[in-house]
């Protein structure tokens, strides 16, 4: 999660509800870490328990190629609906349990501390308690953090964290004396684990990662990521610490080098759509690859014309089409017919009560009327209902035609931003979207839509949501793109620390 690149993606839809669990062997200087999921249709709960059945899914990969021999240690993490990827570390000496994301986008370790009073967030999460550890180092100097969606402020500590069965000595990290807002509050996991550069580490903290491989505790400088995007596998993949492996990809990895130490930024080339290019990068695009991203975003000018082209639209502006399309004519007739303005909507059981919608009642939902169905809508469609009322007043105060009021209201209503930026497509047009590549290294890495589209849900009442959002930065840091899960999913990613460099390749 990027201090400056977070974009709140998809959280509107995504609650991270999954706890996980560990099981790890001896090791001899390799750390693989399995990643655990479970069909979205599980997941439609906020703030309970899941049924667990992990013990019959945890699984000991083994591994293959340079580390044949090796034995591993496997930290589970867990995958939500392709959304996050988290798993179990240990903090301080007994070990106090706590869940972290694996960020190659951020680079400090938090979690909360019994200290956190006031944060509601804290009192659904694991604390850490100094007192109880044998092996705390008091510091005491103030951090915080602001992640596009979501902040945590604190102090800092210094105590043992326990990964598998490594343990990375006198390790600084941030106890969390307060989570503000709904983000932390809602997740499951506790906390973050950074594994992006020290020159983005608040504090100047040393990152989990340095230490890991200063104190010798990893065979080689390098971890990679494996992302099952199988919706049907519990698996979730599998992060490893001091090299791959070769189970979980196919031919050689293209390697980048490291342009900019912070994130894992690299030159990106072409952006293609179907087999046409963009040109959009054609004097070179900066890219960073970032496990704590859900999606895959870039510059507005782009990502217009790839929604464009695989028929996305804004989720609001979809709900406000549909509103147009079904009451846009008898709003203009009761306008016409001098009802009040504010009446309108009302007298449509579109609001709960004249010139009000703040009110928790359900309203129905203009997509399930003709159904019969209530889908629980609440102020959506009663405020995109007040809007159209103004808009269409206007222009009757034009004496503009019907034609040309519904018209005028259609264009406006696709110029709504979506409250996350995120867009929608018909799931059933899949087979007709083009793929979008990308060119890094001098080869082509494409993203057909069963993989840059996101299935929220199942059947009938499935939602399909584009993986690509809009995220402008300004030279000379941009123009940028955040390859996230969605990219990451299909292509397995090599972090070489030692090397200064990133490595694709497809993954099996």
């Amino acid at each position: 999660m990027g201090t400056l690149f977070k974009s709140g993606l998809l959280l509107v839809f995504l609650w991270f509800l999954l706890s996980p669990t560990v099981y790890s062997v001896p090791n001899g200087g390799l750390v693989r870490i399995g990643l655990r999921k479970r069909k979205t249709n599980q997941l439609n709960q906020v703030g309970g328990h899941v049924g667990s059945n992990e013990g019959n899914a945890r699984r000991n990969y083994g591994v293959r190629g340079n580390f044949r021999d090796s034995d591993s240690d496997i930290i589970t993490l867990k995958n939500y609906m392709d959304a996050q990827y988290y798993g179990e570390i240990g903090v301080g000496t007994p070990p106090q349990k706590f869940t972290v994301i694996f960020d190659t986008g951020s680079s400090n370790l938090w979690v909360p501390s019994a200290k956190c009073y006031f944060s509601v967030a804290c009192l659904f999460h694991s604390k850490y308690k100094s007192s109880h550890s044998s092996s705390y180092e008091k510091n005491g100097k103030s951090a915080a953090i602001q992640y596009g969606t979501g902040s945590i402020s604190g102090f800092f500590s210094k105590d043992s964290v326990k990964l598998g069965d490594l343990v990375v000595k006198k390790q600084d990290f941030i106890e969390a004396t307060k989570e503000p807002g709904i983000t932390f509050l809602a997740a499951k996991f506790d906390g973050i684990l950074g594994l992006g550069f020290q020159e983005i580490s608040v504090g100047d903290a040393v990152p989990v990662w340095y230490n890991m491989v200063e104190q010798g505790l990893v065979q080689e400088p390098v971890f990679s990521f494996w992302l099952n995007r199988n919706v049907n596998e519990e698996e979730g993949g599998e992060l490893v610490f001091g090299g791959v492996d070769t189970n979980h990809f196919k031919g050689e990895h293209t390697y980048v080098p490291v342009t900019q130490k912070g994130y894992w930024q690299f030159d990106m080339g072409d952006v293609l759509i179907g087999d046409k290019t963009t040109g959009f990068c054609n004097g070179g695009c900066a890219a960073i690859a970032d496990s704590g991203t859900s999606l895959l975003a870039g510059p507005t000018a782009i990502i217009t014309q790839i929604n464009q082209a695989i028929g996305a639209a804004g989720v609001m502006s979809q709900q406000c089409k549909t509103l147009v399309d079904q009451y846009g004519k008898t709003i203009i007739e009761m306008l016409l017919s001098e009802t009040q303005p504010e009446k309108v909507c009302s007298q449509m059981n579109l609001c709960s009560f004249d010139g009000s919608h703040d009110t928790s009642m359900i309203i129905e939902s203009v997509v399930d009327k003709n159904n019969g169905k209530s889908s629980g809508v609440h102020d959506e469609m009663c405020s995109l209902c007040e809007m159209a009322v103004v808009w269409m007043q206007n222009q009757i105060k034009r004496n503009e035609t019907e034609d040309q009021i519904i018209n005028y209201v259609d264009q406006l209503c696709e110029r709504i931003p979506s409250p996350m930026g995120e867009s929608g497509v018909d799931c059933n047009s899949l087979s007709s979207m083009p793929k979008i590549a990308f060119t890094i290294g001098g080869k082509t890495f494409d993203l057909s839509p069963e993989q840059y589209v996101l299935k929220v849900g199942e059947g009938a009442a499935a939602q399909c949501i584009s993986g690509f959002t809009a995220l402008d930065v300004a030279p000379p840091r941009g123009p940028l793109w955040i390859l996230g899960d969605i990219f990451m999913g299909k292509y397995h990613t090599v972090f070489d620390y030692g090397k200064l460099r990133i490595g694709f390749a497809e993954a099996v």
